[in-house]
């Protein structure tokens, strides 16, 4: 029994057109442009445009899925159930002919009210051979990774470990069982030269929470079971530079996932090709705009899974233009950029897109791993 597993960060599936007074990314550039003082009327500009502006944007989020041919689906940045069951009921299932079902979603810690999510396809498994369970509540105390350094962030023992969960669901395929641990770990705050150094501490005691909580779910004979864990975990190992020189970025916020614990399939593929997300600023202190191609969304296998690989793929056609699909191109003009790579009808140059991240699918052959 072979299964596609994947993991896809939706860049903020949600019914809400803003998440604060501050307007969404999506629509503040072009509400920069008008004229319109008035606030109720500019409230309603920016509805308007905010919805034309997601349903864009989803259809080509409703394709990368579509292309991942998915059977297990681990989602972050997922508003509420309602949003993702509207989303695969309107787009994802007009441009697949695989259907999803058991959804599975619990509210958790993030402040923008953002989820981490589950779904599979409806023909795989019984309504009842699905179990989720939340460790929104769990503080680090609970699970001993509280740390003196973390008192400067003014967190105390108590407080909840998770910035969202790390969402537990367990499956039962008659033959063989899986365990999905689905995370969203803490941001590196993007577009500050030291956001990923400054918020490391925080990713390293999430990380090591969800190392307890496998093993702790699993018992002692953890590196036997067929588990996953499965996110974006805002933090990488390695960076792929111009022209593909790979550098490595250790240490990291997520070794302890690394260490004598999980597998990563991703080191199947060619050093230029281990990348789900693509960023470029100007660093302030380089002086100078800064690219880099970089993994943040993972399918870590167990020990005993890894074995069981038969293919890894990142789905890209969804990105904007402007991302060099090739790290190793020395040519980032414009020009070349614009028409060189394959990509979905209607994507731009900067947006509209799928999402900032790729979609990682990971396959296994779970029945041989049962054996």
């Amino acid at each position: 029994m072979k299964l596609r597993i994947a993991s896809f960060n939706l860049e903020n599936l949600s019914a809400r057109w803003r998440f604060s007074e501050t307007a969404r990314a999506e629509t503040s550039a072009a509400m920069s442009l008008t004229d319109i003082i008035h606030p109720k009327e500019r409230e309603v500009l920016e509805r308007t445009m905010a919805l034309v502006i997601e349903d864009d944007k989803r259809q080509m989020t409703a394709l990368a899925l579509a292309e991942a041919r998915a059977d297990l689906l681990c989602l972050q940045e997922v508003d509420s159930l309602r949003s993702l069951e509207a989303f695969f009921a309107n787009y994802v299932h007009r441009s697949c002919d695989v259907r999803y079902g058991h959804f599975a979603l619990m509210p958790g810690n993030d402040r923008r009210g953002i989820d981490v999510a589950f779904g599979a396809r409806r023909d795989l498994l019984r309504t009842d051979a699905v179990r989720v369970t939340t460790w929104r509540e769990a503080t680090f105390a609970d699970l001993g990774v509280f740390d003196p350094e973390l008192a400067a962030f003014g967190i105390t023992p108590r407080d909840r470990v998770f910035n969202r969960d790390c969402l537990t669901v367990d499956l039962d395929f008659a033959k063989a069982s899986m365990t999905l641990f689905i995370c969203h770990l803490k941001s590196m705050n993007n577009g500050r030269d030291d956001g990923r150094r400054a918020t490391m501490m925080l990713r390293r005691a999430e990380a090591r929470a969800v190392r307890r909580v496998v093993t702790e779910h699993l018992g002692a004979g953890w590196r036997d079971e067929n588990w996953a864990v499965a996110g974006d975990l805002n933090d990488y190992r390695e960076l792929i530079g111009p022209l593909g020189a790979v550098k490595d970025m250790r240490p990291s916020g997520i070794d302890v996932l690394f260490d004598r614990f999980a597998v990563n399939p991703i080191d199947l593929l060619p050093p230029h090709e281990r990348w789900t997300h693509f960023h470029r600023a100007w660093s302030a202190e380089e002086e100078r705009m800064r690219e880099e191609h970089v993994q943040l969304d993972y399918v870590l296998l167990s020990p005993a899974l890894a074995k069981r690989v038969t293919a890894v793929e990142i789905v890209r056609r969804g990105l904007p233009y402007r991302v060099p699909l090739d790290p190793r191109d020395p040519d980032r003009s414009v020009a070349t950029l614009a028409v060189k790579a394959d990509r979905y009808p209607r994507v731009g140059w900067d947006r509209p897109k799928a999402s900032d991240h790729c979609p990682l699918v990971v396959e296994v052959d779970l029945a041989a791993a049962a054996d």
